[in-house]
This record gives C-alpha cells, structure tokens and sequence, in this order.
C-alpha cells in the first residue's frame, strides 16, 4: 500500500445539500422490493444458474413474498432468453408478479428483449446507458448530447414497442448507471429527457432507478444525491425512485437505509448481497432490519434455514456464517459475559407476561425465522459459568443453582483450555454426568429406603445402597430426611462432612414430572463437593443427590 495515497486516488466530492431533510426522517413502513438475484445476481456467479436452478430461486422468491423480481438479460445470452420464455409459456408467473428484464440502450438489443416477452401478462423493461463523467470520457467517448440521445432514442423505441403489444401492462424503468458519480445536474437533466418521452402517468408507470454502481463516497453522500434528485425531478410524483447499491465500501446497506429516508420508493438487490465485485445490498438483512424495529418488512423469512440452504444451492457460493441473522452463528453466543446476560433475559422473559422482545444481543427471537434457541449459546474456553448452564436447561431441563453453575463451569474450561475445541452437547452432559453423577451408573445407587418418626420429633432412616462392593445398608438418625442420611453416611464410611447447599426443582410443568436436586457438602479442610440427583420422587432425589456428593473413593 502507499503511504501517501492521496497521489494516486481523489476522494469523490460531496454536493452542496446544507438543508437536507432526511436525517431527521424515521424509518416506518417496507419500500417496494426488487430482487435482481435471477439477472445481476446470476451475472456475478462463476457458473451461472441453469433453468433448473433458475426455476429454483424463482420458485424460492416467490414464497418469500417478492411481487417483483428482474428474471434475465434476455438479449445477453439464449439460456436467459429462453428462461423468460418458460415463465411465460408454463405459467409460472402470478398474476400480482411484475417480472422485469434488463437491456442496453441499442435497438437490436431492445428488439430481442420484447421478443422474449411476448404474451406476458405484465411486465417491466429496465433501460440502462452509463453517464458518469468517467465513462462518457473512457468507455464511450461520447459528449453529455450524445448520451442523452443515445436514452432518448432508446426509450422511444421501448415505447414504441409497449405501445405495439397493448395486451400486455407495461412499466419502464431508467438507470442513469453510474449515477452516484455523475453530476447530479446531468443526471436530472437525461431523466427529465428520458422522461418527456415516456409521459409517466398511472397507466404508464415508471420507474427511475439511481444505482450506486460502484460505490465511491459515504452513505451520507449518496442520501444526499437522492434527496436532491428527488426535489428537483419535475415529475417526481409520477415516477417511483428506485435505488440499487452496491457494496464496494461495505456500507451497501446503510446506503440503502439512507436513500430510504431520502426519499427513495424501491430498493433492488439480491438476497444475501450477491451481485458483482463485493455484491449488491442484501435484501435479508435490509428486510429484517425493519422487523427488528417492529415494522413488517412484506417479505417472509420465516423458514430462514430454508432459505440459505436454497441460495446457497442456486448460487454455489456459501452465505457466512456470521452473516446478519441468517448466518449459522449470527445468534451464537461464546463469550462467557454475553452469555450471562442472554441466560438472564430468557429467565426473565419466562418470567414476564409481555409480548415485547427484550432480549440482551439478540435484535429478533431466532424462533420467529425458524432458528432453535440451541445454538444461541455454545461452549468454548472463553465461556462462562453460564454457557455450560444455558446448554443443560435447554436440553435437560436442569436449572443449576449458582454455586453448581461456578463449579461446574472450572471443568468445563479445564477441558476446552485442555482440547482447544468447542464442547458439543454431547461431551458436556458426559462430564456433568461424571462429575455430579445424575445417572443409573453412579458410584453409589440407592436401592431402596424407609424412614420411621420417632417419639423425640426425630426421623429415623434405613436404606439399601448399591455400590462397587456390593450392597450396603445405611441406618441413620436426624431431625429430618437428609439429615438422617447424612449421619447414616458419616457413621458408615467415617466421614466427617456438612450439607451447605440444598436446591430442588421439577423437571417440567406437571404433577407427574421428575424431579431434580442439587447438594453441596463441604469436608476436612473446606473441600467441597456437589451432587447432583434425578428422580420421579424428590425424596429419592435429594438422597441420591446426597450419595453423588460424596468422594468417589
């Protein structure tokens, strides 16, 4: 890289827009969408999609919701040609459903994409000619006259074409490409041309689109190009303003959001930002940021896993796993603080009677695209006593008592430090098990028990206990079950120990459910350990918590 790299890039001026209007502009409700995954999406792939995908994806951006979708570059190639055509001759396409075709400024080229529509129900023709300074100069060597002619003329004809084929409702779209580094009095002045010649009016609809094709400044910038276009368009009402941003910065969102509030009608993207160089804005995520601030985006992402997979197929290019809420770890959780703070919204939200999410981290419930809540939190060495926690609530119904949680969490980090991988489920509920012993294979396994009030208010115990050895029968004394268990133990295997921790719960909502208990008891020397107990009968599960407490030897 050079270290003064001014001398070879120029930083892309602003306009002059001291009065702008957007910035105190909300978002509140869903612009009309567009997705260009079948045509500049498909344009971008290494190997492009076949019918077969094609139908795939169309198939996929119909369930989704889109009503208008750009299908091809019908002059660009036969398979698109032809693509266009099965829609059309299979009947493939709704009848609330606009498909769109793209096609250069050149009359043959506009001749073969009407002769791709004919016989469609509607449909829109999306007219391109580059106009920045840039390419007027480099590419086409054409003067401002000779570019605005070259839209003119082209428009005509599409008119002309439209005009011809009345069966069929019409819409046409311009883009002035390049228009985010043209001047903007000469991108108003090829629209207002184009314009003139086309009438927009509600049986002629238009649609002026105002891409960022590479993006060259910041979001602010291009707000700013679309506020100012948006006042000075003479027919502003009788058009809808259209943008397309690229994510060349990575900032093709946050342009999208901002050309919203300036004034922009339509966004037109691809799902999961594919497209050329760096990509097109991703309508997943721009869609689901107004979910996440409570306003219904007109678009289903409801089956979210569904989604990707299919993309995924079409595209044969992976989506990130860390991509905004559709990647495999967009909700996931290692960090042991971040971890703490979703384990105490979900209590708190099990807690609550209200609807609202308020969820630390987690900008939507999962559960409202398809996710399970398994893979918001995962275990690694940099989890936290609450991770490990988090995994045997959700999967076994244990609510650890704080105290276990710590405990518990030592060993866990112990073995991830030890390994250097993530612990699966699997390996975790194995050391639990383990170390705490709520299974049939625990060291000591109580068989049976009876218990017998005696005359002093005292409980007197006697109980079967299956060990290595053999069996053992425990006598013991005390004011209560537990107590008297734990002098039967203490007279038995001369042990001196307290019990410092008692905690219980069920394992679920009805009288018939399971029960749980957790037991720590402190030894010689301040040495504590915990056990871990699970039964149909809280009795016998607080006793064989009481028994897995014990040292092993």
């Amino acid at each position: 890289m050079l270290t003064h790299p001014s001398q070879k890039y120029l930083a892309h001026a602003p306009i002059p827009l001291p009065d702008r209007q957007w910035p105190d502009k909300t978002l509140t409700s869903a612009p009309r969408w567009l997705s260009t995954d079948l045509r500049d999406g498909n344009q971008a792939l290494a190997e492009p999609m076949d019918a077969a995908r094609k139908l795939r994806f169309w198939d996929l951006l119909l369930k989704c919701g889109f009503k208008e979708i750009e299908v091809a570059f019908p002059s660009a190639s036969e398979t698109d040609f032809q693509f266009v055509r099965q829609l059309i001759e299979e009947n493939r396409i709704p009848e609330d459903v606009t498909i769109q075709v793209l096609t250069q400024a050149r009359s043959d080229l506009i001749e073969r994409t009407f002769a791709s529509l004919a016989g469609v129900h509607g449909a829109t023709v999306h007219l391109y000619n580059a106009t920045a300074p840039l390419f007027r100069r480099l590419v086409f060597r054409q003067s401002k006259e000779e570019i605005v002619q070259l839209a003119v003329n082209a428009t005509r004809q599409v008119r002309a074409l439209c005009e011809a084929n009345p069966q069929t409702q019409w819409r046409y779209e311009y883009s002035p490409e390049t228009f985010c580094f043209t001047e903007p009095e000469f991108a108003l002045q090829i629209c207002e041309a184009v314009a003139d010649v086309w009438e927009p009016s509600p049986e002629r609809p238009m649609i002026i689109n105002l891409p960022a094709t590479v993006e060259v400044n910041t979001p602010n910038v291009y707000a700013d190009q679309i506020e100012y276009f948006c006042r000075h368009f003479s027919r502003r009402d009788a058009v809808c303003i259209s943008v397309h941003p690229h994510n060349d910065r990575g900032s093709g969102v946050a342009s999208a959001e901002l050309a919203i509030l300036a004034g922009a009608d339509r966004v037109e993207g691809c799902l999961f930002g594919n497209g050329e160089r760096t990509g097109n804005v991703c309508l997943v995520t721009l869609a689901m940021n107004l979910y996440s601030q409570g306003i219904s985006p007109q678009l289903d992402f409801s089956d979210m896993k569904q989604v990707v997979e299919l993309v995924e197929q079409c595209n044969q290019l992976p989506v990130h796993p860390r991509h905004p809420y559709a990647g495999k770890l967009a909700f996931t959780a290692f960090s042991g603080s971040h971890q703490d703070a979703i384990k105490k919204g979900f209590t708190a939200r099990g807690e609550s009677s209200s609807a609202r999410w308020e969820m630390p981290y987690l900008p939507v419930d999962p559960n409202d695209i398809g996710c399970s809540y398994e893979a918001v939190i995962r275990v690694n060495s940099q989890s936290g006593k609450s991770g490990a926690a988090w995994m045997l609530e959700q999967n076994h119904g244990l609510v650890l008592p704080r105290g276990l949680q710590q405990d518990f969490s030592r060993h866990v980090q112990a073995q991830t430090d030890r390994e250097g991988n993530e612990m699966t489920l699997s390996a975790l509920w194995q050391l639990f098990r383990s170390l705490y012993g709520p299974h049939q294979t625990a060291p000591r396994q109580l068989l049976d028990y009876r218990t017998e009030s005696q005359a002093d208010g005292s409980l007197q115990l006697w109980a079967n206990v299956q060990t290595h050895d053999g069996v053992i029968a425990l006598q013991g004394k005390g004011n209560g079950l537990l107590s008297a268990a734990a002098d039967a133990l203490k007279s038995r295997f001369s042990l001196a120990f307290s019990i410092e921790d008692y905690h219980e719960h069920t394992l679920g909502r009805h009288s018939e459910s399971r029960s749980a208990a957790y037991i720590r008891c402190t030894f010689r020397e301040g040495v504590s350990h915990w056990g871990t107990g699970i039964d149909n009968d809280v009795s016998r599960a607080s006793l064989q918590a009481l028994l897995n407490a014990l040292p092993m030897g």
